[in-house]
């Protein structure tokens, strides 16, 4: 995707006015107004990501979720998009005009968002209060490591996300183990992300998402990015459908200083691969228009 050098695209603060977990971004993936559902004001995730971008140190907000607040705020923002006032404030007085349109409401924010002990019940709200507003147009999209899946109450929440223009944006950020232990840090089992995505994938079409960086200095391998691409082709084998792949490479400040975005002929040469590799449809999105490599 071509680079847009809008500042609005390389900020997406997750708080909005006096919201606790809802608040709006411009997004270069949508194209459009994304409205973000923080279900993690506690910072939960079951990965420990290099490139994380969520300030970990901070205190946590320890709280339990309020759905009846969660419910207000998401009412309130949804109408405020909508009907194009958000536009009329300072934060998104910049947007450009191709970009004023409510493309989805996300879950995503500062952890994984099906770990929260509320998670079906948030989609069926969302779900109810994308109905009310009649948005037919607008998905329900649940950005995820893929580590909860398999869960009873993730796969109850699934359903309620297919039937409301659902996507499941999934993490693939590696194509061995190693990699995904260097990268990702997590202790779920490698071979658990993998038959996830491979069962999300069999039962309705999802986008897989995947950042690659440069880790002191060096992008990842040749070898590596193969078996990557053997990774997608084994999920198509198996009868999972993947209607899109999002090449990334890091956008804001990493949760570590040894790891940098990779430039932009090098973000283009691993999605020109991945294409070749596959066949799959391919969209790249670049770091920031001045990121330097790191040692």
């Amino acid at each position: 995707m071509p680079r847009l050098n809008n500042p609005l695209l390389q900020s997406h603060p997750r708080t909005f006015a006096a919201n606790r977990y809802v608040y709006p971004v411009l997004s270069r993936r949508a194209g459009g107004i994304s409205i973000g559902v923080n279900l993690n004001p506690n910072r939960l995730c079951s990965f420990n990501c290099v490139y994380c971008q969520v300030d970990r140190t901070a205190p946590a907000d320890t709280e339990p979720l309020d759905l009846d607040k969660l419910l207000s705020e998401l009412d309130r923002m949804v109408e405020l998009v909508s009907s194009g006032r958000i536009f009329d404030g300072p934060q998104f007085a910049d947007t450009p005009v191709a970009l004023r349109r409510l493309n989805d409401i996300a879950f995503s924010g500062d952890g994984e968002p099906t770990l929260s002990p509320d998670f079906d019940e948030a989609v069926q709200l969302c779900a109810d209060v994308r109905r009310r507003h009649v948005l037919d147009d607008v998905k329900l999209v649940l950005i995820t490591n893929a580590a909860t899946l398999d869960h009873p109450r993730v796969r109850k929440a699934l359903e309620t996300l297919d039937g409301n223009n659902g996507e499941i944006w999934a993490k693939l950020d590696a194509g061995t183990e190693q990699y995904y232990r260097l990268v990702d840090r997590s202790n779920v089992p490698w071979q658990r992300i993998l038959d996830n995505l491979r069962t999300a994938a069999i039962t309705r079409p999802i986008v897989i998402q995947s950042l690659f960086m440069a880790i002191h200095g060096q992008p990842p391998s040749a070898a590596e990015l193969e078996a990557y691409c053997s990774r997608l082709n084994e999920i198509r084998a198996a009868g999972g459908r993947i209607k899109l792949v999002q090449i990334h490479t890091i956008a804001r400040r990493p949760a570590e200083q040894w790891v940098a975005a990779l430039s932009d002929a090098e973000v283009d040469r691993i999605a020109e691969l991945v294409r070749q590799r596959t066949g799959l449809t391919v969209a790249a999105f670049y770091g920031a228009a001045d990121s330097k490599k790191q040692p």
